[in-house]
């Protein structure tokens, strides 16, 4: 293939940047719906074949959409159970939003359901709300272009992570809840005896059913020090205030990087100076990584889809749910640089290579020689974060406290106190300007999820922030984040843990919106 211009490279052809990485994203022409099929598939594992579920857009996993076009699909389930797919970082009609029974039923094997909303730009994902679907790998990419992303003279290179097991989901969920999960991390199944009659309350709920100042901070600026278990607990290396946090609590079989291991990672092809634009997806179940580009410089553009000031670095890390776009300048002689996903407080790591034509790409070892550092457990990277296209200020018409629980033994995880089925629904009214608090109690981190809204996040321990635009968002071991939003929709909307075990075990509750009087 001879070498091409960037600005050649880039206007060549749709085909050409879909064939850039792998998943291969389908671009969606025209008016008429696309067609997505929930399906089986079978991957190459460390040579080990492995039948997992995926959705197939016209030209394979994932979906791109260009300037303007409408989400207008028509999802089929081709699988012989019941699913249905959310749309994670878009905002349809709270009918269109893909949790079970809120208000739509699964889709039963064979059935097509149309969709129908305007897209939102950025580096989106999609997949299954049932946990075990998504444990299985039912996602996929959708990336949604701005104009500015059609004129910059860049290539886009999408990299989406998984954590992967050998083992059916139910399994791998009754490992962890009985204390076989042998994750990670200081303090993992702290001296516990496996508790067998461990419950697992929610599982079969979802089997059935997924700038300026702001100047109004949720907590009005309240220090630390004055939060009842806040003061001074934050440490580094996995402890807090002497206590042991808990990172992992499951060693996955294999950890994905656009479906494939370290031992035959995809190399895409890049031009010599050129400008890379990579989209990261962290679509794991229960893994937190760090992004490594090592000698190419890099600086942090976007997280969940939407733009931030820049900032400078080689390592930025990311939590389930939750997307980065990173750009990446390359030098102008050739060769091959490796962008690595690290695993949090552990030595696995997967990632892909960029390389120029012919150059030599050597191969790289599954496990690094140390460990990766807990993620923000100060929440250094967050604090860096400050939105380009913030919230317009206004007060708060109401402020919520979440209170996040759980434990390793037995393994429940709760928010106020309660699981899913037994929970008080978070209220609110349409137009009005909410402030959350998310309030973490437990030992374990928590990626918190809010469907149909972005939210800003404005507050973290107690310090008053104009943060990043979100709707997924990290909250560390014994941290309080903050975060505002307008109400949109009248309809229950999920909120939930984006940590599939947790939400699994019924950390979930509804953010329950009435229309305004």
């Amino acid at each position: 293939m001879n070498m091409l211009s960037r600005r050649g490279f880039l206007a060549a052809s749709a085909a050409a940047i879909g064939a850039a990485h792998l998943p291969r994203i389908a671009f969606a022409q025209g008016v008429a719906p696309i067609s997505l099929s929930a399906a089986t598939r079978t991957l190459d594992i460390d040579g080990r074949a492995a039948t997992v579920f995926g959705l197939a857009g016209p030209g394979g996993q994932g979906l791109i959409l260009d300037p303007g076009q409408r989400f207008r699909v028509d999802l089929t389930n081709d699988l012989d159970v019941g699913t249905i797919i959310h749309w994670h970082g878009q905002i349809p009609p709270n009918a269109q939003d893909g949790v079970p029974d809120m208000p739509m039923p699964l889709l039963a094997p064979g059935e097509t359901r149309s969709y129908d909303f305007e897209a939102r730009p950025g580096t989106h994902w999609m997949h299954s709300h049932v946990p075990t679907q998504e444990m299985q790998l039912l996602a996929a990419p959708l990336i949604v272009r701005s104009a500015e992303d059609v004129a910059a003279d860049r290539q886009d290179v999408v990299m989406f992570l998984h954590d992967f097991s050998f083992k059916a989901p139910e399994e791998v969920l009754a490992d962890i809840s009985g204390g076989h999960g042998g994750g990670h991390g200081a303090g993992h199944g702290a001296g516990a005896e496996p508790d067998q009659g461990a419950p697992m309350g929610g599982m079969g709920a979802m089997q059935g059913m997924d700038h300026g100042a702001m100047g109004h901070g949720v907590m009005g600026g309240m220090p630390m020090g004055n939060m009842p278990g806040m003061g001074g607990m934050m440490g580094m290396g996995g402890q807090m205030g002497g206590m042991a946090m808990d990172l992992n609590d499951y060693d996955w079989d294999a950890y994905l990087a656009n479906d494939r291991t370290l031992s035959d990672p995809e190399v895409v092809q890049v031009e010599r100076g050129g400008r890379i634009r990579l989209r990261v997806i962290n679509a794991a179940a229960a893994t937190v990584f760090w992004i490594d580009t090592g000698v190419a410089e890099a600086r942090l553009v976007a997280v969940d889809g939407h733009a931030v000031q820049h900032f400078g670095g080689s390592r930025f890390g990311l939590a389930m749910g939750q997307r980065l776009d990173i750009e990446i300048d390359l030098p102008n002689e050739g060769g091959a640089w490796p962008i690595l996903a690290l695993r949090e407080g552990a030595r696995e790591r997967t990632g892909l290579i960029l390389a120029t034509q012919g150059a030599e790409v050597r191969r790289l070892d599954a496990m690094a020689g140390s460990e990766a550092p807990a993620f923000d457990t100060d929440l250094a990277q967050e604090a860096r974060l400050i939105a380009l296209d913030a919230l317009p200020d206004r007060p708060v018409d109401r402020s919520q406290m979440l209170m996040l629980g759980g434990s390793m033994q037995p393994y429940v995880w709760t928010i106020n106190g309660t699981v899913w089925g037994q929970h008080q629904p978070i209220t609110a009214r349409s137009d009005e300007r909410v402030g959350l608090s998310f309030h973490n109690m437990s030992m374990m981190a928590h990626p918190m999820h809010l469907h149909g809204h972005v939210f800003q996040v404005v507050g973290l321990n107690g310090r008053r922030v104009a943060g990043a635009l979100r709707d997924t968002v990290h909250v560390p071991p014994m941290s309080m984040v903050d975060v505002a939003l307008d109400v949109g929709e009248a309809a229950r909307w999920m909120l939930h843990c984006h940590h599939m075990p947790h939400l699994a075990t019924g950390m979930m509750t509804e953010f329950a919106v009435t229309a305004s009087v």
